[in-house]
């Protein structure tokens, strides 16, 4: 019984935080060019977002500094190209990345996939992702929030910080979870189970 009602006082002001890896998002040119006219990537497991998974297949970025291999595809397949990487990451790549939402890829730097003997050189989508919490409406509603608000989320992670700027993403699809890169992972001590909680910005 009590563990009954400290769950329900969880839900009701609590998320959990997942931290993101470098990971790509790859559109139908990129993939038959990587791997194959109608190749179709391989479900290695599903993510915390409904119709969203880790792929079996892998691919090394390259940028003008240095390389990061084996990174890993999200499917589904998208309609253009997004390569996500830490700013940590994009400093050992030798690019200069904005921090974006995801999809907002327009003047973007772009950076090269290789995967076997083949290589593509995309024009643009190489970014570091903007921190945002994903929300179904109903939770939206419970947390008075709404999409595209931007929030403080104190992160309770073994160096506990409250974390400025992140959006709001909602959308019927979503589960309700944070999404931070690596660098804001480790500058909380997120481990698995991390929890995260909404401020309202003052100002």
């Amino acid at each position: 019984m009590v563990r009954e009602v400290v769950n329900k006082v969880m839900e009701g002001f609590y998320f959990e935080v997942e931290a993101s890896g470098r990971h790509i998002h790859l559109d139908r040119p990129t993939i038959d060019a990587l791997f194959g006219k109608g190749y179709q990537l391989t479900k290695a497991k599903d993510l915390s977002q409904p119709g969203q998974f880790a792929c079996k297949e892998r691919v090394t970025i390259v940028g003008p500094k240095g390389e990061l291999k084996n990174v890993v595809i999200l499917g589904p397949e998208r309609k253009k190209s997004q390569v996500e990487v830490s700013l940590t990451d994009a400093r050992a790549l030798g690019v200069q990345v904005p921090v974006r939402e995801s999809g907002d890829i327009k003047g973007t730097p772009g950076i090269t996939l290789v995967s076997g003997d083949q290589r593509v050189e995309l024009t643009e989508g190489c970014i570091a992702a903007k921190r945002h919490v994903h929300m179904s409406p109903s939770d939206a509603k419970r947390f008075q929030v709404e999409d595209k608000e931007i929030v403080q989320v104190k992160v309770m992670g073994d160096r506990p910080l409250i974390f400025d700027d992140v959006v709001i993403r909602v959308h019927p699809n979503y589960r309700t979870y944070m999404h931070i890169d690596i660098d804001e992972a480790n500058a909380c001590g997120h481990k698995k189970g991390t929890l995260g909680q909404i401020i309202k910005r003052s100002i």
